[in-house]
């Protein structure tokens, strides 16, 4: 279980969202409480870095974001992010400092860390991906099982159970996700591990390594 931890995944010196995220044990925790961490964060931060677009949306002035990219609040955009065109944010989302959003890719209910891109393509639901992590073009967090069921976190032989209902992925530090993969609800990848391109991917991959299917996950050396 330790290994499934906020403190085990990610540097919390590289988020906006870092007093959310030290507050609980588990990433997915956070999930449910990512709008109101907004409501109360967003009136808060400088009136000389930020500005506020809408209802509940604060936009760092330093940010580039494109004329066709739809906004939702909450949501907080950090220093010098890029949201491209045709992005689509839903609401209840953080984009950390850096961060890219591109053209088509829809965001909601998610953490976006520092210098995390996520940029052409992409479906980013019930999420979190730590500094640095990559989604290469087509990758989708998967974030409600087929029947509707609570999401478990497969570890090894057992089954984690979160509670929530919404799971898409919890990304490490430093993860690369190869173009059009699916990581299936539940899915939590440790840090500096790469999952290769067309990987259909379900439950904890271990940080260090190199997935190439769910039956062949080596160690980086």
């Amino acid at each position: 279980m330790e290994r499934l931890t906020v403190k085990n995944l990610y540097n919390l010196e590289e988020t906006i969202a870092a007093d959310l995220l030290s507050k609980v044990t588990y990433p997915w925790e956070a999930l449910s409480q990512i709008g109101d961490f907004i409501k109360k964060l967003g009136p808060t931060l400088d009136p000389e870095i930020f500005e506020k677009r809408g209802e509940d949306i604060w936009v760092a002035k330093s940010a580039n974001v494109f004329d066709s990219a739809y906004l939702h609040g909450p949501l907080i955009i950090d220093e010098n992010a890029e949201v491209r065109q045709c992005a689509f944010i839903r609401g209840n989302a953080i984009v950390g400092k850096k961060a890219v959003v591109g053209n088509s890719t829809e965001l909601k209910n998610s953490i976006l860390f520092n210098c995390v891109q996520t940029p052409h393509y992409n479906y980013i639901g019930d999420s979190i991906l730590g500094y640095k992590s990559h989604t290469g073009a087509g990758v989708i967090t998967s974030n409600l099982k087929s029947d509707k069921s609570l999401v478990t976190v497969k570890l090894g032989d057992k089954k984690i159970e979160t509670g929530v209902k919404k799971f898409g992925a919890m990304l490490g530090d430093n993860v690369e996700v190869g173009c059009n993969s699916v990581l299936n609800p539940g899915t939590v990848v440790g840090k500096n591990t790469n999952i290769y391109p067309l990987s259909f991917v379900r439950g904890y991959v271990p940080e260090n390594s190199i997935f190439k299917s769910q039956d062949n996950v080596v160690t980086k050396k």
